[in-house]
């Protein structure tokens, strides 16, 4: 599939109050294109309650709810509830999709709970986390996906913390799907929402959002800097489904040695929140920290797909 073959019908549509160059804009167009008109969204307290415009204004194309910060996780089974009782009736000649829209502080702090207990009962919807490392719709504050070392307004030397691993806390929650998309990979992206709105159940999918007012980079360079999280390997693009996990487009590439891994500093040296690791003194011990925290994890992957491979080399050959 290529980028030509989206469809063409906007659900997003001109005019949102959107930051230029920003990422959850980026997401929600594409996701919507993948789910359609026959969704009903849940947005809480985010950057995405701006952007959709001020009452009475809309920017989207289809059913929306403006919900509390800690809500997303009940707002949404309280909307999948709603529909299958609808569809019961026969109110409903096809089943919409619902989708819960938050961002990291949302998810990864004030949400959890809620999202934890919504997951627990596998209640039917998709829920995206769109990750921008921080509280970015309130002045960039630090937030429980926060890099280590990045810059925050309450980190002004650099977290000391490294961040919470949200999708692989959904994957232990057991439910039906699980997923981490990129913007710089935009055909990844749009087919696992397509993939996710075929299942039924809890399906959470995860955007890293590079900010570029929080993250401190030009507004032209969003997917430039998506790009460079996945080539360093500082982000990874996975789907688990059924008990498995698939690496995917640039992540996969890596792993397979079809692709070069970039050092970390070509991902940290292009963005202003981790401008103090360089000047006015290089921090040696803190770039080559995670640089190792990098090359461990894939040190794992490359090893398992090698494995992986020797085991189908072994089977293939014939019968003695």
């Amino acid at each position: 599939m290529r980028i030509k073959d989206l469809p063409d019908e906007e659900l997003l549509l001109p005019g949102n109050a959107a930051c230029q160059g920003c990422p959850s804009s980026i997401a929600l167009r594409l996701a919507l294109k993948a789910l359609g008109r026959n969704t009903l969204m849940t947005v809480v307290a985010s950057c995405t309650s701006v952007l959709q415009s001020p009452f009475p204004a809309s920017a989207l194309g289809v059913p929306l709810l403006n919900m509390a910060f800690a809500t997303a996780g009940a707002s949404g089974s309280g909307l999948a509830a709603a529909v299958e009782r609808l569809v019961r009736k026969g109110v409903y000649a096809e089943r919409p999709t619902v989708l819960v829209w938050a961002g990291d502080g949302g998810t990864y702090d004030i949400g959890i709970q809620a999202l934890s207990g919504a997951a627990e009962r596998n209640a039917d919807f998709i829920y995206v986390c769109y990750n921008n490392e921080a509280y970015s719709n309130t002045g960039t504050q630090r937030s429980g996906a926060t890099p280590y070392a990045a810059w925050t307004t309450n980190t002004v030397s650099g977290k000391r913390e490294w961040r919470k691993d949200m999708a692989q806390i959904m994957v232990a929650h057991g439910i039906p799907y699980v997923a981490t998309a990129s913007l710089a990979y935009p055909i990844d992206l749009y087919e696992k929402f397509l993939r996710a709105k075929e299942i039924r159940g809890t399906r959470y999918i995860e955007v890293l959002a590079p900010c570029p007012p929080g993250w401190k980079f030009p507004s032209g360079h969003t997917i430039k800097v998506a790009r460079l999280a996945v080539q360093t390997g500082m982000w990874l693009l996975y789907e688990h489904r059924e008990g498995t996990t698939s690496y995917t487009a640039g992540t996969q590439r890596l792993i397979q040695g079809k692709a070069r891994r970039l050092p970390v500093e070509e991902y940290l040296k292009v963005q202003g929140r981790f401008r103090h690791l360089f000047h006015p003194e290089r921090d040696e011990g803190r770039i080559a920290e995670i640089q190792r925290r990098v090359d461990r994890v894939f040190e794992t992957l490359e090893f398992t797909y090698r494995m992986r491979e020797h085991i189908m080399d072994i089977e293939m050959l014939p019968p003695r």
